[in-house]
């Protein structure tokens, strides 16, 4: 999630606050399965086909009736865009996120070989999406593709409140030093603004997601931030503006071999989304 200047987008990929450039891999399938620790027998699948174009792969639809997350609402905000390089001066231009001023957006990380966070979060929020909705849940998306730029970092905490959000969750990867690895978890801090009224649901919602990322992926708790991969913060926009439940999840470090690795796999993508999903579900049915 540590990001570059547009304007230096060729280097992308140094330390920076929210992480990526362009291009995206093929998805492939992987089965979803509804979460278990909430009571629920995972569905039998019918074998796996080739991802839609949009980079989303094709999740076999349970042959259970239940829907367990039906009239829930959840919002995923797939960090950065693919063409925020291309605008500068737009994703440069500082917003009020109460605590202080900070740019609409930013680039994002890369892999050391090119493959930006952008895409990544892009793949990971669309494999995510259609479990979510293959479980009953009403799902939207804070951008609609991975070539367009924006949305600011205000307007992204917007979409989840004006939906009514039962859960959000912001998907990104970070770009710290190639020895750091882990995943962790950011949740709000009260800050006398709009987010205090849930951030306890929001820490809650931030353990949900910490134990099944965990359980799902086999990905360590970060060793360079937060305790236990939990990390609190009032510094970002998407939280601090936020009125539904929110979080982000740093999924790992692009920057490390061994988990850049991981992230090129549209196999581990898929794990990465049926983690995130159990997270949530786990968190809504509590």
């Amino acid at each position: 999630m540590r990001a570059l200047p547009a304007t230096i987008l060729a280097v992308c990929g140094l330390i920076a606050s929210a992480c990526g450039g362009a291009g995206t891999d093929g998805a492939t399938a992987g089965q979803a399965a509804p979460a278990t620790s909430a009571g629920q027998t995972p569905a039998a699948t019918t074998g796996q086909t080739p991802a839609a174009t949009t980079g989303e792969a094709d999740v076999p639809v349970s042959e259970t009736p239940e829907e367990p997350l039906d009239g829930k609402v959840v919002v995923i905000d797939p960090g950065h865009n693919g063409g925020n390089f291309r605008d500068p001066a737009a994703i440069n231009r500082q917003v009020d996120v109460l605590t202080q001023k900070k740019a609409c957006d930013t680039t994002g990380t890369s892999t050391d070989d090119g493959y930006s966070e952008a895409a990544f979060t892009w793949d990971v929020s669309t494999r995510l999406r259609k479990i979510l909705k293959n479980r009953g849940a009403t799902v939207e998306l804070t951008r609609s593709g991975n070539d367009g730029v924006g949305p600011c970092i205000t307007e992204r905490a917007a979409i989840g409140n004006e939906a009514g959000a039962d859960a959000a969750i912001s998907v990104h990867a970070d770009g710290s030093a190639p020895g750091n690895r882990g995943f962790h978890v950011i949740m709000p801090k009260k800050i006398d603004g709009p987010v205090d009224k849930v951030v306890k649901a929001s820490s809650r919602l931030g353990v949900a997601v910490r134990d099944a990322f965990r359980d799902g992926t086999g990905l360590p708790y970060s060793n360079y931030i937060g305790s236990r991969a939990l990390d609190y913060r009032n510094d970002l926009g998407g939280l601090n503006l936020s009125t539904v439940p929110k979080v982000f999840i740093e999924c790992g470090n692009m920057r490390n071999a061994a988990e850049a690795a991981k992230f090129r796999d549209p196999k581990f993508r898929q794990k990465i989304a049926l983690a995130l999903a159990n997270g949530l579900q786990h968190y809504l049915e509590s």
